[in-house]
């Protein structure tokens, strides 16, 4: 019963960055509709698996979906989409617009069908631009906007991507906020609306919002980056025995980390001594801590910064990450029964409402699993379905 309780999302989205957001819209309460190619969502394919088909990625971005399987070139399918677009809420794609036009699925056919549909695309580059047309992924978009720069320099020189679909899952919840927003103006004045989520643009912002630096003005007053973000230092500390997270970052903070450490030498000293003097000799002073965490252990630091009220946490790899405390008090990975895959961890929808409670509605679906049910739903008779089966339109 969540607070999307009611919208129908037709989802025509693939990979990672459009099922990712389609997912939070099902967890949200809305109804997803994955529309797949007739060999299904590549993904799919991503091993470890325990079938063919219903690899890991595919299983934690495709929950809270039912899925039908269509061949949209030809004439048959398209008439399929259309009829599910007649009765939607939202359409979300993750195409290049040239792509959906190519279909005639464009925005100006699909609004004359249902002028109240949310029109969604999550694309690479703004279509005012010279890129309009061109392909993208999440490697392309991290270097295009910085990110194996900035890691080149925090490191050893070498530009290197951040290990994680960064681009598609920023972009995804933004393209999840813009969905929603489009869900209020289109209550307000009835209307729908085609709304671009651009992944070059979304991500210069998200990157840009901390590095602008003195890029900001005009003169530049430096070439940009954030000092302590770029630090060499600003990195898990080692301790005698592992690492640990920390960060001492206020004056309240620095005050209880001199009085738990007996460090007065620290206290005295005008590079540490307030906010500004810090930043100005951030790599200074973040040399300086890992040399001082190095002098007991991971648990000896944790015993004492907890107690001194100072931002700390374990460094964790994924495994432990299944055990940590908090996450198992909260239940955040519960094992549920997948009706094909068995027993699979799950993670828990990180929101939490108090009247409108989200939880996924269902697990991730085989290909075509509920094809049929859509169908007739969407008023096609158990002849026509037949008939589109022979004719490979869709699958059984």
């Amino acid at each position: 019963m969540g607070p999307l309780q009611g919208i129908k999302v037709v989802d025509m989205t693939t990979v990672l960055m459009g099922p990712y957001a389609t997912q939070m819209l099902g967890d949200y309460g809305a109804d997803v509709i994955k529309v797949e190619s007739i060999d299904g969502d590549v993904t799919r394919l991503i091993g470890p698996t325990r079938h063919s088909g219903m690899g890991p990625v595919f299983l934690n971005t495709n929950r809270s979906k039912r899925s039908i399987c269509l061949d949209l070139k030809k004439p048959t399918g398209r008439e399929v989409v259309l009829r599910l677009i007649k009765s939607a809420d939202v359409l979300v794609y993750n195409v290049r617009p040239q792509a959906m036009a190519r279909l005639n699925l464009g925005y100006d056919v699909v609004a004359e069908i249902n002028p109240r549909l949310i029109y969604a695309g999550v694309f690479g580059f703004g279509q005012d631009g010279p890129y309009a047309a061109k392909p993208a992924y999440d490697d392309l978009i991290q270097g295009a906007t910085g990110l194996p720069s900035l890691m080149a320099q925090t490191s050893d020189g070498m530009p290197r991507y951040v290990p994680n679909a960064l681009v598609d899952r920023i972009v995804g919840l933004t393209a999840v906020g813009a969905i929603c927003a489009s869900l209020v103006h289109r209550d307000r004045t009835g209307r729908g609306q085609r709304v671009d989520i651009p992944m070059f643009e979304t991500m210069a912002s998200f990157v840009l919002g901390d590095h602008m630096g003195g890029l900001t003005y005009e003169p530049p007053l430096d070439k940009g980056g954030y000092p302590r973000h770029l630090s060499r230092d600003r990195r898990p500390y080692k301790t005698s025995d592992g690492y640990i997270s920390v960060i001492v970052y206020n004056d309240k903070q620095w005050e209880s980390f001199f009085k738990a450490t007996g460090r007065d030498d620290l206290r005295g000293d005008p590079r540490f001594a307030n906010f500004a003097g810090r930043a100005a000799n951030i790599d200074f002073v973040y040399g300086e801590l890992a040399r001082v965490f190095e002098t007991r252990s991971t648990a000896e630091w944790m015993e004492l910064l907890n107690k001194a009220d100072i931002p700390v946490m374990p460094m964790h790899d994924l495994q432990d990450m299944l055990s940590d405390p908090h996450l198992v008090a909260t239940n955040f990975f519960p094992v549920v029964e997948h009706p094909t895959e068995g027993p699979i961890r799950s993670m828990k929808v990180s929101a939490n409402w108090s009247e409108t409670k989200a939880e996924p509605a269902r697990l991730a679906p085989r290909l075509n699993e509920q094809g049929e049910e859509i169908l007739r739903e969407a008023g096609f008779s158990n002849e026509e379905i037949a008939a589109m089966i022979r004719d490979g339109v869709t699958r059984a």
